[in-house]
């Protein structure tokens, strides 16, 4: 568990780690860059994971999108409520915050409910889960259709974080999976079509099991 929490410069820093990039930007900045890159459309669903100082639910909501934002973070929570550029946050009525565990959460929600998927956790040793395969096939769940996930990952070290993201993410079944170097993180979608491959994959499973039924009948 993380052992201190405090708000420098706009960011949460936990023990020590900036939730927002702040070399080359300020952590406003950082946010718009991230929605901008997942480009959610107004009017369309979008499932914020870990709202953090809620800064990319405010963006998300300013552009007419629907935002449900999950944070179970006591400490980030309090945190949100004394920023003053976290404000609109709890004014704004298209944002819709959720206090609890994301991993756990996802799973109540319905099927290819949500056009567009913000994911912004905490680095991996504070909440491995997040990262997992079990979690990401919860993303590909609940998200539409022809639907994008952005997922941020900062500055981890090496390459053996990214490849196995990325891994995890084609596993659980997402494709156009690109690295957004300015954004720090993995841009992916659910497709159509590959989707409906797996789709008519089991329709001909289940047809073909029929034929066989029926074929028995027939001896």
């Amino acid at each position: 568990m993380p052992s201190y929490y405090k708000l420098v410069n706009g960011t949460i820093e936990i023990d020590g780690v900036r939730m927002h990039q702040t070399k080359n930007k300020n952590p406003w900045k950082d946010s718009e860059d991230k929605v901008k890159e997942l480009n959610p459309t107004k009017n369309s669903k979008v499932l914020d994971i870990c709202t953090g100082l809620g800064y990319t639910a405010i963006i998300e909501a300013n552009k007419g999108c629907f935002v449900t934002t999950i944070e179970k973070d006591e400490n980030v929570l309090q945190i949100m409520k004394e920023n003053p550029k976290s404000k609109k946050l709890f004014e704004n009525q298209l944002i819709k915050i959720i206090n609890a565990d994301a991993f756990q959460e996802i799973r109540k929600m319905k099927g290819d409910s949500f056009g567009f998927i913000m994911h912004d956790p905490p680095r991996f040793s504070f909440a491995g889960e997040l990262y997992s395969l079990e979690f990401y096939k919860q993303l590909f769940r609940v998200l539409k259709k022809n639907g994008r996930l952005f997922h941020y990952l900062g500055n981890p070290k090496g390459n053996a974080l990214k490849k196995g993201v990325k891994r995890r993410l084609e596993e659980a079944g997402f494709v156009k999976i690109k690295w957004v170097e300015d954004c720090k993180g993995f841009l992916a979608s659910k497709n159509y079509d590959a989707h409906n491959k797996e789709e008519n994959k089991l329709k001909n499973i289940i047809s073909y099991s029929n034929l066989d039924i029926w074929e028995d009948k027939k001896k």
